[in-house]
C-alpha cells in the first residue's frame, strides 16, 4: 500500500470513528493546520463606532441613574409636585395685600357749599388676611405632600427602570464583541482554507471547483465581519442614548452578582420600588377618603385693613382701619361633597387594584426570571459543549480534506457549523447575563 493510500485510510477510519471529543487532532507535520493562522495575520477585529468610549459597568449604571433624559423628567415632576405643595399651603397661611387706586371725577361734588366728593381721589390700603379655621386648606397641604411623597418614589422607580435598561445595552455590548470574535476567528479559517485551496491548484494537486468554493466561504465569512461590526456600532449607539451620553459607549467585561434563592426573591419582590410607590399611593387614597368630613367644616377668617382716603369723605376719613371675622359654613352646594367623596372612594379602589397587580405581576416576574436563569444556564452549558465539539468536527474535516479523502464540501459546512456554533454559545453567554440582570432586577437587588 502506497503512502497516500495509507493516510487516506487513516483518515478516513477517524472520521468515522468520530474519535475523543475532548482530543484534538494533530495534522501531519508535512503541512500546516488550516484552522491555526499565525498570530500576526489573524484579522483585526472592528472596535465597532468610532471614539466609543470604555466604561465600567458600574460607572454606566451610575451615569445613566443621573443623566438619562427620562430621569431627568421624572426629577422635574418630583419638583413640580414639591412647588405644588407650596401653592396648596398658602391656603391656610396669612396673606397681605396692598392696593391703590386714583380717580379722576369731572369736577367736584358739593353739597351746600362743602365738598363731598373731589375731582382727584387718591386711596390706598394694605389688606391683612389670617385664616384661623380653614380644615379644607389642611387636608388639601397633606395630600399634596403625600402625592410629592409618591412623585419622589417614582423618581427612584424610574432610576431603577432606566438603570435596567442601560445595563441590558451593556450586556448587550459584551455579546456583540463575543459574536464579533467569532466572526474574524471564521474569517481567519477561510481565509486559510482559501490559501491552502488555491496551493493545491498550484501544485496540481487540487481542482478549480476547492478553490472556487473556498473563495466564496471567504467573502462570506469577510460580508458577516463587516455586518457584525455595524452591530456592534449600533449596541454601543444604543448603549450612550440609554446613558444619556451624546457619544457611544464601549463595555468591559462584568461579573453580576449571585441571585437570590427564590423563596427569598419573592419574599424581597414586596419592596420593589414601583410596588413601594402603588403601596404609598393607596396610603394616601384611603388617608384622602377619610377626610371627606372636613367639606363640611366651617371656615373663619379674620381680615384687617388699614386705609388712606384723600381727600376724605363724609364716610371715609383720611386714615383709618378697620377689622373683620368671617365665619363661613357651608349649607349646601348642590352635591359637590358628594360627588368628591364617591370620587375619592372610586381612587381608593383603584389604588388598591393596580397594588395587587403591581404584586402578582412582581412575583411574577421573579419566578419566569428564576426560570429563565436555570434554563439559560442550561442552554449556555449545552451551547459550549456543541461549540467544542464542532471545532473538533472541523479539525476532522481538515484532516480528511489534507490527506485526499473527502472534497471541501465536508471542510466548508464543517466550518460553518463550527461558526454557528461560536456564534450560539456567545448568544447563549449573553442570554445567561441578561437573566440573571432580569432576577436582580426583579426581586429588588438592582441596581
Amino acid at each position: 500500500m502506497s503512502d497516500r493510500a495509507l493516510a487516506v485510510a487513516v483518515c478516513v477510519a477517524l472520521v468515522l470513528a468520530g474519535g475523543d471529543v475532548g482530543a484534538q487532532p494533530q495534522p501531519s507535520p508535512a503541512a500546516p493546520a488550516i484552522a491555526a493562522p499565525p498570530p500576526e495575520a489573524r484579522t483585526p477585529i472592528p472596535s465597532g463606532a468610532p471614539g466609543a468610549r470604555k466604561l465600567s459597568f458600574e460607572e454606566v449604571i451610575r451615569r445613566a441613574m443621573t443623566r438619562s433624559p427620562d430621569t431627568a423628567l421624572a426629577a422635574s415632576e418630583a419638583k413640580r409636585a414639591q412647588a405644588i405643595v407650596e401653592q396648596v399651603r398658602s391656603g391656610w397661611l396669612p396673606t397681605v395685600a396692598a392696593n391703590a387706586t386714583y380717580t379722576r371725577l369731572d369736577g367736584d361734588r358739593v353739597l351746600q357749599d362743602r365738598v363731598i366728593l373731589g375731582a382727584n381721589q387718591l386711596s390706598a390700603n394694605l389688606l391683612l388676611t389670617v385664616p384661623i379655621l380653614a380644615p379644607r386648606a389642611l387636608a388639601a397641604t397633606a395630600r399634596a405632600r403625600e402625592s410629592a411623597g409618591i412623585a419622589g418614589g417614582t423618581l427612584v422607580d424610574t432610576r431603577r427602570q432606566v438603570a435596567l435598561v442601560a445595563g441590558r445595552a451593556y450586556l448587550s455590548v459584551i455579546a456583540q464583541h463575543r459574536v464579533l470574535e467569532t466572526a474574524a476567528r471564521a474569517l481567519d479559517v477561510a481565509r486559510a482554507h482559501e490559501e491552502f485551496a488555491r496551493s493545491r491548484l498550484r501544485g496540481g494537486v487540487g481542482n478549480r471547483l476547492d478553490a472556487v468554493r473556498a473563495t466564496q466561504e471567504r467573502a462570506t465569512a469577510q460580508a458577516r465581519l463587516e455586518q457584525q461590526g455595524t452591530a456592534l456600532a449600533r449596541a454601543q449607539e444604543a448603549l450612550g442614548i440609554a446613558v444619556g451620553e451624546d457619544v457611544p459607549l464601549d463595555a468591559q467585561d462584568v461579573s453580576l452578582a449571585a441571585p437570590p434563592p427564590l423563596p427569598d426573591a419573592l419574599r424581597e419582590a414586596s419592596g420593589r420600588s414601583d410596588v413601594t410607590v402603588q403601596r404609598d399611593q393607596v396610603e394616601t387614597t384611603r388617608k384622602a377618603v377619610r377626610d371627606d368630613y372636613v367639606d363640611y367644616l366651617p371656615a373663619l377668617v379674620a381680615v384687617a385693613q388699614p386705609f388712606y382716603q384723600n381727600p376724605p369723605t363724609l364716610t371715609q376719613p383720611l386714615r383709618g382701619w378697620q377689622a373683620q371675622l368671617v365665619l363661613s359654613i357651608p349649607l349646601f352646594d348642590g352635591g359637590t361633597r358628594y360627588g368628591l367623596a364617591d370620587e375619592r372612594a372610586a381612587l381608593h379602589a383603584q389604588a388598591k387594584t393596580r397594588l395587587d397587580a403591581t404584586l402578582r405581576q412582581a412575583r411574577s416576574d421573579v419566578r419566569i426570571a428564576f426560570e429563565a436563569v436555570q434554563r439559560a444556564d442550561a442552554a449556555l452549558a449545552a451551547a459550549r459543549e456543541a461549540a467544542v465539539v464542532a471545532r473538533e468536527a472541523l479539525s476532522l474535516a481538515e484532516l480528511a480534506y489534507r490527506a485526499g479523502a473527502t472534497s471541501n464540501i465536508e471542510l466548508v459546512d464543517a466550518q460553518r457549523r463550527e461558526r454557528d456554533a461560536d456564534t450560539d454559545a456567545a448568544i447563549a453567554e449573553d442570554a445567561a447575563r441578561q437573566a440573571r440582570l432580569d432576577l436582580l432586577a426583579a426581586c429588588g437587588r438592582f441596581p
